[in-house]
C-alpha cells in the first residue's frame, strides 16, 4: 500500500545512467544476465530477433546496439530462469493464486507445461498436448454455431501465426476476432481510411532526418517507445522544431541523455527533445488542431488580401483533396470561445503552435492513444489530417500522418487479416485460394465479444497472447464474463491474470518467445513483424526454450486447427514443417507480399509500400477528402450533462515507466517520482485542497456513468502533481474497473481510457475493487 515515502524527487533526464542502472537490475534478476546480455546485442539487428516490446522502427544503418531500455526489459523478462512448472502449480492453488498482484504472478517466470484446470481441485493439472487440443476441437465443434467462439490476438503474434489464426477461425466460420487494436489504435485506421484511403502511417523512419517540423500529440515515447527519442533529439539538434502537446510533463519529452553517447554520459549532460510543450485539456486536442486551422484561415484571407503568397498549398490541395470549402465552412463557424474552452489552451498559445506549424515545410504529425481513446477520436485523428492536407503535408518526403502503434506486431496481425470487419478483397482473395466459403458476417470486436460471454451467447475463448481479463475496460464485469464460458484457452508465455479467470473448463499453452530458437521439421525458423513505418523484417530467435514441452504459436495454433478441422482447408502440419509455406500463402492472398520469402533477405526486411505517401487516395473519389466534423459540443456524458452532474475531475489512464501494456516489470515509475507503489493518483495541488484533501491522503475513485451501476477503486493515494487543473492520471490496469464497458469511442468501440470523469471520497476500507448495482 502506497504512502509519502514511495514519492521521491528524480530530476534527471530520460535514458542515461537511470535506464543503465534499470537495465542492469534487470539483467541481475533474469538469472540469466550472461545469456541474455549476449542476446541483446542481436536485437533488432539483421538475423537476429525483433525486440517483443514496441513496434517503434529501425534506422537501415547496422548498428553495436539497437535496443532500449525498455527492450532490455522485455528480454530479460521473458528469458527468465525461473519456471512456472507442474509442481508450481501442485503447490498453489487457483484461489491461492488470484490473491497475489499481478506483478508476482508474471514475476514467478516462464510457464513449462500444457495445463488444464481441474475445478474439483482448484488447481491446474498437466495435461498432452494431443489432449489439450482434442478438447478444444470438442467444444469448438459442439457449439451450435461458430460465432458464439471469441477468437482473441496479442500485438505480439507473428505474422505468420496471425496469418495461420485468421485462416482457421473463417475455415472454422466466423470473424469473431477481438484484438487488442480494438482497444488502442483503432480511431486512427477509422479517420484515416475515409480521407485518405489508407488507415497506416505514411511515414518511413527516414523521414523523420528529412522533417523540418515534428508534431508529437497526445504520445508519451519516454514510456512507451523510448527508442523513438534519438530521432526527437536528433531533429532539435539540427535545428528543426519539434512541437509536443501532453497535458503531463512527460520526461521523455523534455531532455534525453542518449545511454550510447559517451560525452553525454561522462558529463552527465542531456538534449533536449521539444522546441516547444503545450498541454491541453484531456480530450482537447481537436479543438487544438481546430483553432490551429482557424488561424492558418485568417492568415490565409490576409496573404489574399496583401497578394502575399498563400499559405494553403493549392496546387497540392486542387489536384489531389475534395471537400475543403464545407471544412473550412465548418472551421469559420466554430467559435474561439468553443475551442478555448474545449481545448485548455488560449488563442494566443494556439496561435504559437499555428506559427510553428505555417512555418514548417515538410510536418510529420504523431500521435498515439491521447488521441485514440476518447469518444470523439475519429473526428479528431481527421482533424490532424485535415491540418496536413491544407499545406501538403502528405505525400512528400519528411511530412506526413504517424499514428505511432503500440505492439511489436499489432499493425501486421491486422494487415494479414486479424479484423472482425475484413475488407471483401481480403475474403475474396482466401475463397479463391482455398476453395471454401468464407464467413462475410461482421464479427465481433473487444467489446462486443466481452458482452456476448456475459450474455451467455459466446460459449469458448481462445487467446493468442495478451492478458485480456486485465487489459480490457470494466475489470469485474470482463472477468465475470470469462467465467461464464464453457471454455477458455489462453497460448502464452508467462502467467497472469487472465489465466485465473477460468471457464468452467480452462486451458494454458505454453508457446516459445521471440528470444527463443524455433525448431520444425525442416529447421530453425523464423517469424515476420511489421513495424509503425509498415516494414516487414524477420525475426530468429537466439536462445534455447525454457522448456522441451515449449511450442510455437504457429504450430499450436495448427494443431489446434487440425484437430477441429482435420487437414482442411490446408495441410496444417506442411506448414509448420517450414514458415516459407505459410509465407508463400501470405503472398498469394495479401496485398503488398509478392515475393515475400525473397524480400526478406534483404537487411531490415522490406516496405509494404503506401498509396497515400506516393498521392494516390484509395478513396470513392480517387482523392483526398476534407472532413467536416463539428467540434463536440461537450466531452462529458451528455446524461450526466442532462442530469446536471460535475465531476471532480477527469482521469486518463496510463503506463508507468516500469510496464508494457499490462506486464509490469517493476514497482518504480522513476520519471513520475513514484517508487514501489502502484495505487497512486496524480492530481493537482490545488485540486487536493479544492476538493477539501491533503496531499498523501487515500481516496476511494468512483467513475460516474448512466447505467446504475458502481465503478470504483479503493484505497490510492493522493500525489499531488504538475498537471492541469480538473485532471488526474492513474496506472492502468488497476484503474481500468472505472471505464464502463459501454464507454467507447463512436465509430470505434474502443475504450474511452483517457477521459473518465470520477468523484473521490475519503477512503474508509480496505484496498479491494467493487462493482455493484446501486
Amino acid at each position: 500500500m502506497s504512502d509519502k515515502r514511495n514519492i521521491k524527487t528524480y530530476d534527471k533526464p530520460a535514458g542515461g545512467w537511470g535506464a543503465l542502472k534499470s537495465v542492469t537490475q534487470s539483467w541481475l534478476q533474469s538469472e540469466k544476465p550472461l545469456k541474455n546480455l549476449r542476446a541483446m546485442l542481436k536485437t533488432n539487428q539483421d538475423k537476429g530477433f525483433d525486440c517483443p516490446g514496441c513496434a517503434w522502427g529501425e534506422s537501415p544503418e547496422s548498428g553495436l546496439v539497437k535496443f532500449c531500455e525498455n527492450g532490455a526489459k522485455a528480454v530479460n523478462w521473458e528469458s527468465t530462469g525461473r519456471y512456472v512448472d507442474p509442481a508450481f502449480f501442485s503447490n498453489h492453488s487457483v484461489s491461492s493464486l488470484k490473491k497475489h498482484t499481478d506483478y508476482w504472478l508474471e514475476s514467478q517466470g516462464r510457464l513449462t507445461h500444457p495445463m488444464r484446470f481441474n475445478a474439483q481441485t482448484d488447481h491446474y493439472e498437466p495435461v498432452s498436448w494431443d489432449d489439450a487440443f482434442a478438447l478444444i476441437a470438442k467444444h469448438l465443434n459442439g457449439l451450435p454455431s461458430p460465432h458464439q467462439a471469441e477468437f482473441y490476438t496479442s500485438g505480439r503474434a507473428s505474422n505468420e501465426a496471425a496469418y495461420l489464426y485468421q485462416l482457421f477461425v473463417r475455415a472454422f466460420g466466423t470473424n469473431n476476432f477481438p484484438d487488442c487494436s480494438n482497444m488502442c489504435h483503432e480511431a486512427s485506421g477509422q479517420g484515416m481510411k475515409p480521407t485518405i484511403g489508407v488507415g497506416k502511417g505514411t511515414v518511413t523512419f527516414n523521414d523523420f532526418e528529412k522533417a523540418d517540423t515534428i508534431f508529437v500529440i497526445g504520445q508519451n515515447p519516454g514510456t512507451n517507445h523510448p527508442r523513438m527519442l534519438e530521432p526527437l533529439r536528433d531533429a532539435v539538434r539540427r535545428g528543426a522544431q519539434v512541437v509536443c502537446f501532453n497535458p503531463l510533463k512527460e520526461r521523455g519529452l523534455e531532455k534525453f541523455q542518449h545511454p550510447q553517447h559517451p560525452l553525454e554520459m561522462l558529463t552527465n549532460g542531456s538534449t533536449p527533445t521539444n522546441t516547444a510543450y503545450f498541454r491541453p485539456a484531456l480530450g482537447g486536442d481537436m479543438a487544438v488542431m481546430r483553432g490551429i486551422a482557424k488561424w492558418l484561415l485568417t492568415w490565409e484571407h490576409e496573404a489574399k488580401a496583401n497578394n502575399a503568397p498563400p499559405v494553403f498549398d493549392h496546387d497540392f490541395i486542387n489536384a489531389h483533396t475534395n471537400g475543403m470549402d464545407d471544412y473550412l465552412t465548418e472551421v469559420e463557424a466554430t467559435s474561439w470561445e468553443h475551442i478555448e474552452t474545449q481545448s485548455g489552451l488560449s488563442k494566443d498559445e494556439i496561435r504559437h503552435a499555428a506559427t510553428m506549424y505555417k512555418r514548417g515545410e515538410r510536418v510529420i504529425m504523431c500521435w498515439a492513444m491521447g488521441i485514440t481513446q476518447h469518444k470523439h477520436s475519429v473526428a479528431t485523428v481527421q482533424e490532424i489530417v485535415n491540418i496536413q492536407l491544407l499545406r501538403g503535408n502528405v505525400g512528400k518526403p519528411g511530412a506526413g500522418l504517424s499514428p505511432v502503434r503500440g505492439h511489436s506486431n499489432v499493425q501486421g496481425d491486422r494487415t494479414v487479416g486479424i479484423n472482425e470487419v475484413p475488407p471483401k478483397a481480403l475474403l475474396d482473395a482466401l475463397e479463391n485460394k482455398f476453395n471454401f466459403t468464407v464467413p462475410r458476417e461482421r464479427g465481433h470486436n473487444t467489446i462486443q465479444a466481452i458482452q456476448a460471454m456475459e450474455s451467455g451467447k459466446s460459449k469458448v475463448f481462445i487467446g493468442l497472447g495478451g492478458n485480456f481479463a486485465q487489459a480490457t475496460p470494466d475489470t469485474p464485469r470482463t472477468h465475470a464474463a470469462l467465467s461464464q464460458c464453457d471454455l477458455t484457452v489462453h497460448i502464452a508465455t508467462k502467467l497472469n491474470r487472465s489465466h485465473l479467470t477460468t471457464g468452467k473448463d480452462a486451458l494454458i499453452l505454453p508457446c516459445l518467445g521471440r528470444t527463443e530458437i524455433d525448431m520444425q521439421a525442416n529447421g530453425q525458423q523464423g517469424v515476420t513483424v511489421e513495424d509503425t513505418f509498415s516494414m516487414v523484417h524477420i525475426s530468429y530467435g537466439q536462445l534455447p526454450p525454457s522448456s522441451p514441452e515449449l511450442r510455437s504459436e504457429p504450430a499450436i495454433i495448427a494443431g489446434i486447427a487440425k484437430a477441429t478441422l482435420g487437414n482442411t482447408p490446408v495441410d496444417w502440419d506442411f506448414l509448420i514443417s517450414d514458415y516459407d509455406n505459410i509465407r508463400d500463402l501470405i503472398a498469394d492472398t495479401i496485398e503488398g507480399f509478392t515475393d515475400f520469402n525473397s524480400k526478406l533477405a534483404n537487411p531490415g526486411g522490406f516496405h509494404l509500400g503506401n498509396a497515400a505517401s506516393e498521392r494516390r487516395w484509395f478513396t470513392p473519389s480517387g482523392k483526398a477528402e476534407f472532413a467536416a466534423n463539428a467540434l463536440p459540443d461537450s466531452l462529458l456524458n451528455a446524461d450526466l450533462i442532462a442530469k446536471g452532474e460535475e465531476p471532480d475531475l477527469i482521469l486518463q489512464t496510463l503506463r508507468s515507466h516500469d510496464q508494457y501494456n499490462t506486464t509490469i516489470y517493476g514497482m518504480d515509475d522513476r520519471y513520475r517520482n513514484v517508487f514501489g507503489a502502484r495505487d497512486v493518483l496524480f492530481v493537482n495541488e490545488r485540486d487536493i485542497k479544492r476538493l477539501g484533501f491533503n496531499d498523501g491522503d487515500k481516496v476511494d475513485i468512483t467513475s460516474m456513468w448512466n447505467d446504475g451501476k458502481t465503478r470504483q477503486v479503493k484505497q490510492f493515494m493522493l500525489v499531488a502533481y504538475d498537471i492541469p487543473p480538473g485532471q488526474a492520471a492513474a496506472y492502468y490496469p488497476e484503474t481500468n474497473p472505472l471505464v464502463p464497458l459501454e464507454s467507447y469511442g463512436d465509430g470505434t468501440f474502443t475504450p474511452t481510457s483517457k477521459f473518465i470523469a470520477i468523484k473521490l471520497s475519503k477512503s474508509k476500507t480496505d484496498g479491494t475493487i467493487a462493482v455493484s448495482a446501486v
